[in-house]
Formats: structure tokens, sequence, C-alpha cells
């Protein structure tokens, strides 16, 4: 873990190498996947979870422990400091939500939000040990409540939550994966997305400043609010013309303006509007 972040004796570098990983994936053997391992490669060797790997925590579900080296570039995009609250959005069993509680510190406070009973119930277990953590079991297109300074999604979708970016406080950073989902047909299965991008969206005193950054591959977000297939097909028809480069403002709440910038993707009440350079 010491290559985690830009600095090796950093404090993204050091949380990583505080929070033991094992805590959050329940017993060996683990299900693990990445470059040095095959695919439903098993092990029990505890050096092995702590290189680059996914690790199942539902297979059935397509639910996993996420790539540290993907987390650790999102976390540092964020650039979470002592003191902020943090909302993690689809925290799992809360391995990256103790990451944030190191970052943040005994001043700071970390919501850890999981819609599914059983992942959350562990997620309890494996944080007792962090006052500052608050797990809920619930719908993460309903949360925060409160004013926080991060927002962190660990699921993609094809629109923010309106929590999510009228929570952020004054400065506020919303990172996650938007984007479209596989074409499921008949299958029962988990989705996972066909396309999607890191974007990172900034409160800013006169709005919001919105840039991607980073190719993903997520688990697709349930629930109602993330099935317009409209909306898919017109993300999907945004992607393909590329120019995510481009993206700057987030147009949130407001009519598109008439005589404004254009956008690389927009609805009646939001959009992603380009730069003027």
């Amino acid at each position: 873990m010491r290559q985690i972040g830009k600095d090796p004796a950093g404090p993204l570098a050091m949380a990583f190498a505080t929070v033991e990983r094992e805590r959050f994936l329940g017993p060996p053997p683990w299900r693990v996947r990445g470059r040095s391992f095959g695919v439903g490669a098993e092990t029990s060797e505890l050096p092995d979870i702590y290189s680059d790997v996914l690790v199942a925590l539902d297979r059935q579900r397509g639910i996993n422990n996420g790539s540290p080296s993907l987390h650790a570039c999102g976390i540092d995009w964020l650039q979470p400091q002592p003191g902020e609250r943090i909302a993690h959005i689809g925290a799992g069993t809360g391995y990256y939500s103790a990451i944030f509680a190191e970052l943040v510190g005994s001043a700071g406070s970390v919501t850890a939000v999981e819609l599914d009973a059983q992942l959350a119930a562990r997620a309890r277990i494996a944080l007792s040990g962090y006052d500052t953590v608050t797990v809920i079991e619930g719908d993460g297109a309903e949360k925060p409540e409160g004013e926080v300074d991060i927002v962190y999604v660990n699921f993609a979708c094809d629109r923010p939550a309106d929590p999510w970016i009228e929570r952020l406080a004054p400065g506020g950073r919303l990172l996650f994966p938007l984007g479209v989902p596989v074409d499921a047909g008949e299958s029962a299965g988990p989705r996972f997305t066909d396309r999607a991008a890191y974007l990172l969206i900034r409160r800013e005193a006169d709005g919001f400043s919105a840039q991607f950054l980073k190719g993903v591959s997520f688990i697709w977000g349930e629930g109602e609010l993330w099935r317009s297939r409209d909306r898919q097909d017109m993300l999907n028809r945004a992607f393909r013309a590329r120019r995510l480069h481009e993206v700057r403002t987030l147009r949130w709440k407001r009519p598109r303006p008439v005589a404004g910038p254009p956008e690389w993707y927009g609805e009646a009440d939001w959009g992603l509007e380009f730069g003027s350079s």
C-alpha cells in the first residue's frame, strides 16, 4: 500500500496503511480479481488483499470491495481535510468509510449509507471502533439529510440525486460515476456500466463547477431514480460524442438559458455545460 496517493508519506497513504482491510471482507478464503489473479481466483493469504485487487462481498449480486488504486484516486481528488463532514453513499461494508474517517480525524464525521441490510449490518460491526462514523441503512438517493463537505458515491447512475448537490456546503465536493448501464435484456443478474466516468462537482460562490476525471466501471445504482431509458439513451449519445474534457459547469435547478453556453448533456432543470476555453 506504500504507493497509494501522490505522497508515500502523506495522509492518504497513511490512512490506507492504518486501516485493516480484512476487517471489512469477512473470513477467508477471499475471492479476488486483479492483474496477478485469474477470473474466480481465491486466496487466504493476507498480503494478497493488500495488493490492488477487487474482493467479492456478494458474488451473486456483483458487489465488491473495490480496487484500492481506483478509490485512492477518487479520495485524492476530493482532498478531504481534518474536521470535514463526509457522506459515503453506497458504503458496502465500510472499508473506504474508514479511510475517510482516518483523513478527517476526530473533529470530522463520516456518514456511511448502505441500502443493503446485510452489508449495512456488516459495516456497523467493522466500523464499531470508529466513533466518528455513523452507518445508516437506507436509500442513497435520499441522503445526506444535513449539510456536508464531501459526498462520495460508490455506484454508477445517470444523474445526481438532489441531496448530493443541494446539501453541499460552500466549497463542498461531490464525486460520483455518471454513466449508462449495460442493456440487461431479460437478465435478472447485477447490472454494471457500459460506459461511465468519475464526475467531480464543486459548490462555488456563483454555482457549481464540473469536471470529468477518469473513465470507470461500477455496479449500477438501485432505485427508481436511475431507470429512465430516455435519459440513458441521451447520455449514451453524449458519451459517444466525447468532449467530456470540455465540461466545466453544472447547471442545476434552472432552465437552460436561451443564450447560454452549449452543453455536453442537458435536461429541463440540469445540464453539464462546456467552458469557454
